[in-house]
């Protein structure tokens, strides 16, 4: 059995052609190759099913003993006992049925090292920030789908709660890190004699609670 060869049509010749990228596109992939200089990759978990069925959690690097560094890098300790404890307690809270599902709880530790805690306290509260940013995309979808009156009120509520939880974590990093002070920044012009104009900031730093 003789086989036609089929010669492409000229249109989808010119779709085959290597595609180039816009100017703003190389923009963003040379920033991107930037950042991956000077970023460490988040850590990673792998579930592996020992001979008796039971499901384990280990860390998910060619060199363990570097895997086990990130994580001592993303968490900000030095403890192995803290980062199991915050590697159980995150499992469970976004695992479904039993079932650790390794891109899930992969995903909520990018979102720690993407917050980049400074100690254990920072992490812990990367950590609530993550479980909670995800039940709050959970139950966005689950109001977009809702089916009834009393399941898009409810839904609703959960949402709204979920959201200001996660603003109110967000400011609570924001005065763990500055100490509860406030910077602010006041522009001012000052006209010298001769009319010449000289434009500066004037900082003043503030406790919390002044007015």
């Amino acid at each position: 059995m003789t086989r036609r060869k089929i010669i492409p049509k000229p249109e989808e010749q010119q779709v085959a052609a290597k595609y180039e990228p816009t100017f703003k596109e190389r923009e963003a992939l040379t920033a991107m190759v930037e950042a991956r200089k000077t970023r460490l990759p988040a850590p990673k978990i792998k579930v592996t099913v020992n001979p008796k069925g039971v499901s384990e959690i280990d860390v998910d690097h060619l060199d363990p003993a570097i895997g086990w560094v990130l994580f001592e890098h993303t968490f900000s300790t030095p403890s192995h006992d803290f980062i199991n404890g915050m590697l159980s307690q995150v499992c469970n809270a976004v695992s479904k049925g039993g079932t650790v599902a390794p891109k899930v709880v992969n995903f909520a530790l990018s979102v720690v090292a993407g917050i980049n805690p400074k100690d254990e306290l920072e992490t812990m509260l990367a950590a609530q920030m993550a479980v909670v940013h995800m039940a709050t995309m959970d139950f966005a979808g689950r109001l977009i789908r809702a089916e009834s009156l009393n399941q898009l009120n409810s839904h609703d509520r959960t949402l709204n709660k979920l959201a200001r939880t996660f603003t109110s974590q967000m400011e609570a990093l924001r005065k763990h890190r500055t100490g509860g002070k406030q910077e602010v920044t006041v522009h001012h012009v000052t006209v010298n004699e001769g009319g010449q104009a000289i434009v500066g900031n004037v900082q003043q730093t503030r406790g919390e609670g002044e007015g």
